[in-house]
């Protein structure tokens, strides 16, 4: 049963693949009316992320938001769907870059390249970026978690990896970066590092809209290891279906920061992006469930339970 739908959803993103981008745009605002009014997809949680985010606001600028970012949301569908085997004369026009020559000018000085990003629409058309940085001694790559059904993973794999950015997942970053370190090259990587980190992993915290949020730290890590040169993707929108990515230098070199400041100045720096344009970040996703509280219950109870493992292995000799 499983195959058969996966042959009947390929089937019909190939058939809305071929339709003009303008032709998905419709369908977005049609998709828009159910999504949001009948299905309810994750209100509540976008409800009460704007609205503790924002506690300036009131409920009809919140509700302004929430609407525009649902909109933005469906187009996100539709022009994820157009963006597989898209032209690069129309991927260009769709998404632009400034600032690239500050890629050129850190690789000349001898440094790889981290790009911080966010969950801010369109970051799928970020990996066009090789069609205008495209050098022989750099590795251009897009770090990605794994879609949990097989098929649909390599589907986007593909599409990611169209213009010649490598898609490398999470669990393989590091080893994968030490590949390209042995082959003589720098690399430019893009980290989207705005994610829930696990209970295992978290060891910083910080103030991100109004609340105590646990945040990854495993880029500026690997960052740090090999003396990348930091940057963030700067993201916002000229007209529907049309997005600007301006990219910032952060640091010359991430091993000379203090621990965590490359952790603070980027979610500085989101910050600032996603207040510019609230409608354009991923709002369903739940960032901040994870509590200072929770995590020293965890911790706790791992603690009591490591000696309670000593006492009975002492019991046993």
């Amino acid at each position: 049963m499983k195959t058969v739908l996966y042959h009947i959803a390929v089937a019909l993103l190939f058939v809305l693949n071929k339709l003009p981008l303008c032709v998905l745009h419709f369908f977005s605002t049609l998709l828009y009316y159910p999504m949001y009014y009948i299905v309810r997809y994750r209100r509540k949680v976008v409800r009460d992320n704007l609205v503790k985010s924002f506690p300036e606001k009131d409920l009809k600028e919140i509700i302004a938001i929430e609407k525009k970012f649902y909109r933005n949301l469906c187009d996100y569908f539709m022009e994820m769907i157009k963006y597989y085997g898209m032209s690069e004369e129309k991927v260009k026009r769709y998404m632009r870059f400034e600032g690239l020559e500050k890629f050129h000018e850190a690789v000349d000085a001898g440094h790889s390249c981290v790009l911080y990003m966010g969950h801010i629409f369109n970051w799928e058309y970020v990996t066009s970026i090789t069609l205008h940085f495209n050098r022989e001694d750099t590795a251009v790559g897009a770090i990605y978690h794994p879609l949990e059904n097989r098929r649909f993973d390599a589907l986007v794999k593909n599409m990611r990896a169209q213009f010649g950015t490598e898609a490398i997942t999470m669990a393989n970053t590091l080893r994968r970066i030490m590949q390209i370190s042995k082959e003589g090259k720098k690399y430019v990587i893009g980290f989207i590092a705005d994610q829930v980190p696990t209970w295992e992993s978290i060891n910083h915290w910080l103030d991100f809209f109004h609340r105590d949020t646990p945040v990854f730290t495993g880029t500026e890590k690997i960052a740090q290891r090999t003396h990348a040169a930091l940057f963030y993707a700067h993201v916002h929108r000229e007209k529907r279906g049309h997005y600007v990515l301006r990219i910032d230098k952060m640091a010359d070199d991430a091993a000379l920061l203090p621990e965590f400041e490359a952790t603070n100045m980027y979610y500085r720096l989101l910050s600032e992006n996603i207040r510019e344009v609230p409608e354009l970040w991923l709002w369903t996703h739940n960032r901040w469930k994870r509590t200072r509280e929770g995590y020293a219950r965890r911790e706790a109870k791992r603690v009591e339970d490591r000696k309670k493992l000593v006492e009975n292995s002492k019991k046993n000799v």
